[in-house]
């Protein structure tokens, strides 16, 4: 069974009610980085991650939203010119980036391109 988030539910019951709030949190991610919004980038995905990580079927993709988070993180601590942190910070999203490229989950494209945002905004801001 394919662990990605989309057919996770708790208690472990798919809905595609939920699949459509958690695919728009990506988009939204996505956006909010675009705009260079990267406090909203983090706070967007948080709710997300919380649930991901509370269930061990989702634990390693929960990974993966704890690393965007971190990378939107640094980008905003950057932005605040607080360098230190920033890099403190963008060290966790190396850590958890090969996840993005693992087999977690068949639908990982979002997440392919969310770490390309990251790091466009990275060679611009860091």
């Amino acid at each position: 069974m394919d662990k990605c988030v989309q057919f996770m539910m708790h208690p472990y019951v798919a809905t595609s009610l939920m699949k459509e709030k958690y695919l728009n949190s990506i988009d939204t991610f996505m956006e909010a980085l675009k705009k260079e919004e990267f406090v909203e980038g983090h706070e967007v995905l948080e709710d997300e991650w919380r649930k991901l990580k509370s269930n061990p079927e989702t634990l390693e993709e929960s990974k993966i939203l704890k690393g965007l988070i971190n990378g939107s993180t640094a980008l905003a601590l950057k932005n605040l010119g607080k360098e230190k942190g920033a890099y403190t910070v963008w060290a966790t999203f190396e850590k958890y980036r090969p996840l993005i490229k693992s087999e977690i989950c068949k639908n990982s494209e979002k997440y392919k391109n969310a770490e390309k945002l990251l790091d466009e905004k990275y060679n611009l801001y860091m």
